[in-house]
């Protein structure tokens, strides 16, 4: 089995990407405490939100159905992941009708914490426009911060496009009539873990790859766009092909002296760690210009892994849709199996 693991990097400047309730009139960023220290933090639902959201507008996206009200109210997508890639990839919860239907998520994202302590500041602002002279006008505050945030990332690449039809609760993600059309519509029948599945064709597994690389490589989104516009494609991101489902490179972004640093020394001793269960290169996309000159720094501290090709750095969209390409173009075909199957 093959896992793409690894870490995403956010550079936000002067921004409100993900917010939490406000109070007293004041709009209040995600943020959370370690002892004295202030993180402020995207969420995952967030960040897949923003996934979804930048899909190829051609992209086919699971219609969500809401039902009940107050306390009983649920809301659930069609849960087809035969015919949806967000359902395939990103995971649901049906339950309806004395049935439940589910799929844990195919591609893990952690959450997108502030690498050093940012203590977010309040902009303050008011509403006058039209007001006659003397009227007092509405005050109105929120928070924004500037941040280097990191989150780890999986995509579990042999169930891309598989889904369990066996096995007890969410472990069954098509209803026996679902899987029947998927079946009828090109897709097979297969074992995947020791629990019954139905497997779309490879083809479109690559494809549904292939995009969410794609998209990764330009996400946009983010809340408060119109006051703090910024960049919310990753300016940093590390992928590495791995045998297993551990990700061993959750620590190669730290902080020293109050400021985010790229930790090359942790990556190398990663790599000789875990270099048996390592099935290619670590791809580096590393976007100019983020973190000063450290980019050019972990490339000479590196040296010696990026000539032997056991590393290899270039800019983020480059290395996603590079990998994209040769994903789509079945040179990595082998990732797609399960030997456990």
């Amino acid at each position: 089995m093959t896992y793409l693991v690894g870490k995403i990097v956010l550079d936000v400047v002067a921004g409100a990407p993900n917010n939490g309730l406000a109070e007293d009139n004041n709009g209040k960023v995600k943020q959370l405490r370690v002892g004295r220290d202030v993180h402020p933090y995207v969420s995952a639902q967030a960040f897949r939100r923003w996934l979804r959201d930048s899909l190829p507008a051609q992209e086919s996206r699971s219609p969500v159905t809401r039902s009940g009200a107050g306390a009983k109210q649920q809301a659930y997508t069609a849960g087809r992941p035969d015919l949806h890639l967000d359902d395939d990839l990103f995971g649901y919860m049906v339950a309806v009708k004395n049935e439940s239907y589910g799929r844990e998520t195919v591609l893990a994202t952690g959450t997108f914490v502030s690498v050093v302590p940012q203590r977010p500041t309040s902009d303050f602002g008011t509403m006058s426009r039209d007001f006659p002279p003397g009227e007092h006008p509405v005050i109105h505050s929120h928070e924004l911060y500037s941040a280097v945030l990191a989150g780890d990332v999986l995509l579990d690449l042999p169930r891309v496009g598989v889904f369990e039809t066996d096995g007890t609760g969410l472990r069954t993600a098509l209803s026996p009539a679902a899987a029947e059309e998927a079946v009828k519509a090109g897709a097979e029948k297969t074992v995947l873990r020791s629990v019954g599945a139905v497997r779309l064709p490879l083809a479109e597994r690559r494809r549904r790859v292939d995009t969410v690389l794609r998209t990764l490589a330009s996400v946009r989104g983010g809340a408060k766009q119109a006051l703090h516009y910024g960049d919310r494609a990753p300016a940093l991101v590390l992928l590495a092909s791995v045998k297993g489902g551990v990700n061993p490179f959750t620590r190669i972004v730290g902080a020293d002296d109050g400021r985010p640093v790229f930790q090359a020394d942790v990556l190398r001793e990663e790599i000789e760690a875990w270099r048996d269960e390592l099935d290619g290169p670590v791809l580096v996309g590393w976007a100019p210009g983020f973190l000063g000159d450290q980019r050019e720094r972990a490339v000479k501290d590196l040296a010696d892994l990026v000539d032997s090709g056991a590393v290899v750095f270039g800019h983020p969209r480059v290395i996603l849709n590079g990998l994209a390409d040769r994903i789509g173009e079945g040179e990595h075909d082998a990732w797609f199996e399960d030997p456990a199957a």
